[in-house]
């Protein structure tokens, strides 16, 4: 049996393309089990994740699995969407499967979550009947990697982006995240992202402000969270515990003066405040106030690029430990 891979991920391919190719979490099985039907191709697993889509089959013979399995890719597609997939066979194929379950090629270097997607994938083609001797093999052997590596190196230790360290440095202060309020000021994409790492931590409310309501609306509508408008946001202040900035104004939006207003009637509580706008929105001065914990882009930058750096130097083990392992 010829072992095969082929997919698509963040590095190779645009979301709008990794969209059309993405499969749903309760279709993992039967997918594969699908594939298994085609001629030749007698075992199969599905991984499909925000990041990635990946078929990896065992079949009788390679150039004809191949040839077989992109034919049922190419329906309902077009040649151009077909040309972002890549390919990876034998010894290629086991070698990105271990890389992939340690968190060697996520789009944050270490990343744990991809290792249980990985699992859960597994999981479905087993259940489905859609796996036999070679597959069953590959992937159990995959996770004995996974997690001799997450044991044994220092992958996956510290944040590597700066919403992950924004999120854990709000951990550190508040002890845990559930409960908490936070409140976005602009409604752009890293806004975003920090604003969902908080929910997905814990943060129980979500208030979100910008110029454009339209705009605030729409992306409270996806946190579940509530709008307000931009001329209003100075109440909320009373009882928020963090407060994400990010919107594209030349000068403060948010000064030392506003929250001092407001200290008696928070009853002092800690504040976190998180200015990714460039100019900074936040006064700088705010950060002297006792209670109020300020972070901008370049402190955040710089953590993020100590821990990346800190893993990379990982890597190298990591890479040591597969080629021993395959």
């Amino acid at each position: 049996m010829e072992l095969i891979c082929i997919g698509l991920n963040h590095e190779t391919a645009p979301v709008e393309v990794r969209e059309h190719f993405a499969v749903p979490a309760e279709q993992l099985g039967s997918r594969a089990k699908e594939i298994t039907a085609l001629s030749t191709i007698a075992e199969s697993v599905v991984l499909s994740t925000c990041n990635r889509m990946e078929i990896y089959i065992a079949a009788e013979d390679r150039q004809m699995g191949l040839e077989i399995l992109q034919s049922h890719l190419a329906e309902g597609r077009d040649d151009q969407e077909m040309q972002y997939l890549y390919q990876k066979t034998g010894d290629e194929a086991k070698r990105h499967l271990f890389r992939l379950v340690c968190g060697l090629d996520s789009m944050v270097l270490g990343e744990t979550e991809i290792f249980g997607q990985v699992k859960q994938a597994y999981q479905q083609a087993l259940g489905a009947g859609a796996t036999k001797g070679k597959l069953n093999k590959l992937f159990q052997k995959s996770f004995t990697v996974g997690k001799r590596i997450r044991t044994n190196t220092r992958i996956q230790v510290g944040p590597t982006s700066v919403g992950s360290v924004a999120v854990d440095l709000a951990e550190k202060i508040f002890g845990r995240l559930k409960g908490s309020h936070v409140m976005v000021i602009g409604a752009g994409e890293m806004s975003r992202q920090v604003a969902q790492s908080m929910m997905s931590r814990g943060a129980s409310e979500l208030t979100v402000t910008n110029r454009s309501l339209e705009r605030a609306q729409a992306l409270a509508g996806e946190l579940g969270g509530q709008a307000v408008p931009f001329n209003a946001w100075e109440e909320t202040l009373e009882k928020v515990d963090v407060v994400v900035s990010s919107t594209g104004a030349s000068e403060p939006v948010l000064h030392a003066a506003q929250i001092e207003s407001v200290r008696r009637m928070r009853k002092y509580k800690p504040l976190f405040l998180i200015d990714i706008a460039v100019p900074r929105d936040i006064e700088s001065a705010a950060g002297e106030i006792e209670e109020v914990y300020l972070y901008d882009m370049d402190k955040l930058q710089h953590l993020a690029s100590q821990a990346r750096e800190s893993r990379a130097q990982q890597v190298a083990i990591c890479e040591a430990m597969i080629a021993e392992e395959l």
